[in-house]
Formats: structure tokens, sequence, C-alpha cells
């Protein structure tokens, strides 16, 4: 009899992920099978659910997979039966557009969203494009490394974005920016870290992992920002974020959704203030940040659950109640 795996499937937006019994396929040219070992649980994984963003349907979410290597597509070199493997958010471009051949495949002009419009690591099993899988590094196990495939990998992009700044703050304290801020902290930068309001654990945690400073998202820090991140997906921080950095200074938007930014006085944009947003990722900020990762001696704080208990993750994120990342575990 074919082998079969277990899967937690979207159906429609705003409903229950269902636990749904699929048999073992084969990959195609140029895919890897994957038996997964973890798979960490992301913002963008609640978007999709509650139907911020709307994609193909009926869906297997999670785009922090982490597994081994079951099986080899014809043409697949790199990879053999048995190495340990992660695949992010771009699960495939086409590698044919102006931007992918610029090397800007973020930008794709047909790509393929692991967990979106391909099925994701909400499983014991995936099929992912070999082009878009990396070799992961030996100082994560498996569940502390999947917070990196997206949290890491989008986080680090955002923070390249923002240039050399000194003082960078960082707005939603959540799986990305505890992980970024341990990349700015080493590198000599002062982060400044914003919660929601009341979460005096949160802060406390920042504070921990090296910020100089923690507060409110409606606070002000005690110095002028350089740049700012948010990672929370609220567009009112953008005209809070822009009073808070300096002359020349930068906001940029990290996520992939975020709700309406209420219009705010040109004054706060002016004196070469800048807003920008960021899209997905490239190979190379997934080989850079991965090596920078482990050679930073990076930790990642996270929380494990079993995959069947996926909705019951989803609701813990939905509630703000998560210390670092969740990690689902078949």
């Amino acid at each position: 009899m074919p082998r079969t795996y277990y899967a937690m499937q979207l159906d429609a937006p705003g409903t229950p992920l269902r636990r749904v019994e699929r048999r073992f396929t084969a990959p195609g040219p140029g895919e890897i099978g994957i038996l997964v070992t973890a798979c960490g649980v992301c913002r963008t994984d609640l978007h999709i659910v509650d139907g911020d963003l709307k994609g193909a349907l009926p869906i297997v979410p999670g785009h922090e997979i982490v597994g081994r290597v079951d099986a080899l597509g014809a043409g697949v070199t790199g990879f053999q039966p048995g190495d340990r493997v992660g695949v992010p958010w771009l699960g495939k471009s086409c590698g044919q557009c102006p931007y992918c051949t610029a090397g800007r495949e973020n930008l794709c002009d047909a790509p393929e969203f692991t967990g979106f419009s391909r099925d994701g690591g909400f499983a014991a099993y995936c099929i992912a494009d070999a082009g878009f899988a990396f070799a992961l590094p030996d100082a994560f196990d498996d569940v502390h490394a999947a917070p990196l495939l997206c949290a890491g990998l989008i986080g680090y992009r955002a923070y390249r974005m923002a240039g050399e700044a000194p003082r960078i703050g960082l707005y939603g304290f959540g799986a990305a920016a505890h992980l970024l801020a341990q990349v700015a902290s080493a590198e000599g930068r002062e982060v400044y870290a914003f919660t929601r309001e009341g979460d005096v654990a949160g802060q406390a945690f920042a504070r921990r992992l090296g910020c100089i400073w923690a507060g409110a998202s409606n606070e002000a820090p005690p110095v002028e920002l350089d740049a700012a991140i948010l990672f929370a997906p609220v567009g009112a921080l953008v005209p809070e974020a822009l009073r808070r950095t300096r002359k020349g200074g930068r906001v940029i938007c990290a996520g992939i959704y975020m709700s309406d930014i209420p219009s705010f006085a040109y004054a706060d944009l002016w004196e070469e203030r800048s807003i920008a947003s960021v899209a997905n990722l490239t190979r190379s900020d997934g080989t850079e940040f991965l090596a920078l990762a482990a050679r930073a001696g990076i930790q990642t704080f996270t929380t494990s659950l079993p995959l069947t208990e996926a909705n019951e993750a989803l609701d813990r994120l939905r509630r703000g109640e998560v210390t670092g990342a969740l990690v689902l575990v078949p």
C-alpha cells in the first residue's frame, strides 16, 4: 500500500485547520521530497488563515520548514537523501523575468510561495523546489533552526535595508525581532524595542537580548533613531516611527501584510526621512544570514507544540501570547 502522511490543511479563510491524510507523492524535476521534522509558526501563516492574504485553497500552511531529504526529483544536484535542509517563504521563482535575471528573485513576476501558493510544512512531508532549499548550520538543532527560515531571513533583509544605522528601533518584538536584536547588538548597534502597551514580560525579554531600552510602541525612546523596522502589521506605527527617527532616517516595513497607513503630516516625512517595504527574500539573503547566525552565536528562543496543535499555536500568536517563536513538530 502507498505510504501516507498527515497534514494540517486550511480549507477556507477564517476556519480552523483540519487534519487530513495524504498519500506520499514523488518529487518532480528539480524538486526534493522532505520528511518534515519541525516547522515554525509565522505571523504570515496567521494572515493566511485569517484571510488577510488570499491565495490558493485548500492549502497546507507553513514556511519555516526543517527536515530531511527523502527523495530526489530528476536533475537535482547538491542534495542527497538524508541531508538536512530548510525551506523558506519564497518557494520558487521563474528564473526568466527581469528581476530574476538581475538576482532580485524576491520580486519575481511569477513566484510561488511556500504554504501559500504551494503546500507548506504544517505536515509530516512536503515537496520543495531544490533551488530554494538551504543546507542548515550544525549549530542549530531542528526546532531552533526553524525560525531562521523566515523570522531570521526576512528580518535580515529588513536589517540590511535599514543601512548602517547606529541606533535602530524594532517595533513588534516577536520571532523576527528577537533574532535581529541579537545580530544588531553583536555588531555594536544600539537597539530600542517597542512592544504592545503593558507587555512588561516582552520588554524584559528584549532587554535580556541586548536592547538598551524597551517600551510601548506609542512611547518616545530616550534618543532619536537612525532607523526603525516595523514587524508589527499596524499601519498606524508608520507615522509613529517616522516621528521617532532623525533627519535622513529610514522606516522599513518588514511584513507581507499591514493594515492601512493613516494620513500624516508631511513634516513627519520631511528632512529626507524615507519609508520602504521588504518583499520576500533572495537566495543570497539565505546563505548570508544562515552563516551569520551560526558565526554570531544567535540564540532562537522557541516553544514546541505537536503539529496536531497547530490551531492552538495560531490562537496563541493571534492573542499575542508568544515569547520568541512557536515551532510545530510532527
